[in-house]
């Protein structure tokens, strides 16, 4: 498995663990460890999301 490919793994089970918390919980990891409207927060949201399309696109090609 490529460094990439082990990140976008990474990054989408903080953003399942973290969804699944606000699910269950009405918690959120990120919110709570940064800050709410922090950069870093998006930043991690960003992350997160961005190893979704790239997984998406990784797994049809």
């Amino acid at each position: 498995m490529s460094i990439i490919n082990a990140l976008s793994v990474v990054l989408i089970l903080i953003g399942a663990v973290n969804w699944g918390l606000v699910g269950l919980l009405n918690f959120n990891l990120v919110e709570f460890l940064f800050k709410k409207n922090s950069l870093i927060s998006r930043l991690i949201y960003t992350l997160v999301g961005i190893a979704g399309v790239y997984t998406i696109l990784y797994l049809i090609f």
